[in-house]
């Protein structure tokens, strides 16, 4: 591979941020011919800069009630577009819908396990909390969906970092928690979870599991970004993102989506609820792989039609 200047990679500063960045920092370095055993090597062609972003510095308030997800994206976002970094390391459940102009999703990774976690002070699953037990999340979605599982349940805003979110279980302040398990195994504390919810009957955020490398458009086809890619996973994430896209899904909307591929075929899953988990909307489809001249495109459409129905069934219902 021809000479090249650094890629300089951007990240939020929370451990989980920077332990899912350094694993990205190891493979672009590698793809840059670098030996990933080598700390000083790696950093220096792949060095990682931390940018602290307004969803890191306010937490006490949801996200809704900020701006939404794209708070934890918008200064790593300027940083690219101004050309202090050369792409970003997100989680793909925060990258909001909509693209900043003049940036894109050039490669997704191979995604961890997509469930949400659930933690707690004794009992296994969410079905056997006492009554009216307190449930602890920032998330819209498994808000709803608990209630809709659970509508005994009292559920308190819990926002932080992991190590906030687990010290809050510990002390109290609720009797169980949901996480991305995702998050969990890649901070080496995968076996925390008490259980794990599944994915089909109460599908995950719209790419969750899966990080993002986003870039300017201009550099989506730097050669080091073919290495990085996972054709399965960018095909999952495309169908989730566009029944996101169809749902104009932000931290105000309550929904859930979930894509694997199955003999052939690309399944999805896509459900909306009200915020107190009343009332549910769900669709599901597949689509034949070997049928498709545009994977990635088809996988998007599909997400676009389960999207839709979902709306079109659902009404003014979902919003907050």
């Amino acid at each position: 591979m021809p000479m090249q200047p650094p890629v300089r990679i951007g990240a939020r500063g929370s451990k989980l941020s920077l332990a899912q960045s350094g694993m990205m920092q190891r493979r672009i370095a590698a793809a840059l011919g670098a030996d990933p055993t080598n700390a000083a090597e790696v950093e220096r062609v792949a060095p990682l800069v931390v940018i602290t972003t307004t969803g890191d510095r306010v937490q006490d308030r949801r996200l809704l009630e900020i701006g939404g997800k794209g708070l934890f994206t918008k200064e790593i976002e300027e940083a690219l577009l101004d050309g202090r970094i050369d792409c970003a390391v997100h989680s793909m459940k925060d990258v909001p819908a909509a693209m900043v102009d003049g940036l894109c999703i050039a490669a997704i990774p191979e995604r961890e396990d997509p469930r949400d976690a659930f933690l707690s002070r004794g009992p296994e699953r969410l079905e056997d909390l006492t009554d009216g037990a307190v449930l602890g999340t920032a998330s819209l979605r498994r808000q709803a969906q608990s209630l809709f599982r659970r509508p005994d349940l009292k559920v308190e805003m819990l926002r932080g970092n992991v190590d906030t979110r687990l010290a809050k279980l510990a002390a109290g302040e609720a009797d169980a928690i949901l996480l991305a398990y995702a998050g969990l195994k890649r901070l080496g504390l995968g076996h925390l979870p008490t259980s794990l919810i599944d994915a089909v009957q109460c599908p995950p955020a719209p790419g969750q599991g899966a990080l993002a490398i986003q870039t300017r458009i201009a550099d989506r086809d730097a050669a080091w970004l073919a290495a990085v890619r996972h054709e399965p996973t960018m095909l999952t994430v495309a169908a989730e993102r566009g029944a996101m896209w169809a749902l104009e899904a932000s931290c105000r909307t309550a929904i859930g989506a979930h894509a694997w591929l199955e003999g052939g075929s690309l399944n999805l899953v896509v459900e909306a609820l009200t915020p107190d988990g009343a009332r549910r909307f769900r669709h599901s489809g597949s689509a034949e792989l070997s049928q498709l001249a545009d994977p990635e495109g088809s996988a998007r459409d599909l997400g676009l039609s389960l999207g839709q129905a979902v709306k079109d069934e659902a009404g003014d219902a979902l919003v907050l």
